[in-house]
């Protein structure tokens, strides 16, 4: 869907993002666009003003309405103002650690956890021990009543937040009677810009840990659990379900089968058989272009962002370790059925036949389009129907209106 409203694709993609959480109440679009309208060019300082600007104006719209009593208005206004921070931070991601970066995430947490305080029945704000450590997320019950039901686990990409994946995933979960559980894992949200933990392939580890402080609650019937991952966080959520045999479903949402595999596909062909290669030539040649380009403002953004999730300092280091993301060998050892997806102008689910043809287990792939308003990554622009279908499955499997 490009020339929404910049020139510029990442910064057009990253405002189409935000858009499509409108649905469930994450941005009103006249708002986006006001704020797309006063962003000048490709200039990151400005992207930041401008998106802060309006977070804090729409977070003052809360607090009035809230003072007011009209608590239907303030829940929105917090909800928006929670995705204006969001966006407002993201395109700051890299190293060194951008102090606005840290305050955008400190304040659309703040916005988050004041809208969410709000709802009936609000959710918990839970720590979930891993490694000595703790990752926070969230948990929401899809009623007070305590009994057990179907429940989603979330789990997100290179630079969402576990508030971000509500709006993806969850706010459509709890309308299907399912409870959600979302949590920043190592190298996402909070974990990597308040805590510092980053990336680690082995999410199996992880969702282990996630499934350990799930299964121990009365109301999640530990034969319905079910992993989502979105972008980033579709790879490894296959990566989990290829070691996890508690889980009863595995939805991966436009991922990459092979994060080494991606980023040759993206080097240009004389460079990329050399480098698979280890020659040191051309691993200088492709250092030094790596360099330059992540000194643009938006073309080197994805170097930028993989730097600091990955807790390294040069590109070559991020490059080095995506050979960990791998799910050869991997993908036929998930046991669980599996829901897989691609769309047709994303590049980075493109391999997804890759892990729909490994699998040994129930699946179903669907490949969403460009006409129907889907072909963006991760069905940006229509996730409602991205959820009929998702959850159209998973609905059959795990039949979220029935509690036990």
């Amino acid at each position: 869907m490009a020339g929404l409203a910049f020139k510029d694709e990442v910064l057009d993609a990253q405002l189409l993002r935000l858009l499509g959480t409108a649905t469930y109440g994450g941005a009103e679009v006249g708002e986006c666009m006001s704020v797309a309208r006063a962003v000048k060019g490709t200039d990151l300082d400005s992207w930041f003003e401008a998106w802060s600007r309006m977070a804090q104006a729409v977070a003052s719209i809360g607090e009035q309405q809230q003072a007011a009593g009209h608590i239907q208005s303030a829940w929105l206004a917090y909800q928006r103002a929670c995705g204006y921070h969001r966006t407002a931070g993201v395109m700051l991601m890299g190293v060194p650690l951008d102090a606005r970066l840290v305050d955008a995430n400190a304040r659309q947490t703040e916005m988050f956890r004041r809208a969410t305080a709000l709802m009936r029945p609000a959710p918990e704000i839970v720590e979930i021990p891993f490694e000595g450590v703790s990752l926070p997320g969230y948990f929401f019950a899809a009623a007070a009543d305590g009994r057990a039901r179907a429940t989603v686990i979330l789990t997100g990409g290179y630079d969402g937040t576990a508030e971000e994946l509500y709006f993806a995933n969850g706010a459509a979960a709890l309308d299907r009677g399912y409870n959600v559980l979302a949590f920043d894992g190592p190298g996402q949200g909070a974990t990597l810009i308040q805590r510092g933990l980053p990336l680690r392939a082995d999410w199996e580890s992880v969702v282990a840990a996630v499934l350990d402080h799930a299964l121990a609650r009365p109301d999640v019937d530990a034969r319905r659990v079910a992993l989502i991952g979105l972008s980033l966080g579709a790879h490894l959520a296959a990566r989990a379900a290829s070691a996890e045999q508690r889980l009863a479903a595995c939805v991966a949402d436009c991922g990459a089968y092979d994060l080494d595999e991606a980023f040759l596909a993206r080097l240009p062909r004389p460079l990329a058989g050399g480098f698979a290669r280890g020659r040191r030539r051309t691993r200088a040649a492709v250092a030094e272009l790596m360099s330059v380009l992540m000194r643009r403002p938006t073309a080197g953004w994805a170097i930028r962002r993989g730097l600091l999730a990955h807790g390294v300092r040069e590109p070559l280091e991020m490059v080095d370790a995506l050979r960990e993301f791998t799910l050869s060998g991997r993908a036929q050892h998930i046991a669980c059925p599996t829901w897989v997806c691609s769309a047709q102008d994303d590049d980075i689910g493109a391999s997804a036949p890759q892990l729909v043809e490994q699998l040994t287990c129930e699946k179903v792939y669907v490949r969403f389009t460009r006409a129907e308003g889907a072909g963006d990554h991760c069905e940006a622009g229509a996730r409602s129907l991205y959820h009929a279908r998702s959850f159209g499955w998973l609905d059959e499997l795990l039949r979220p209106r029935e509690v036990a």
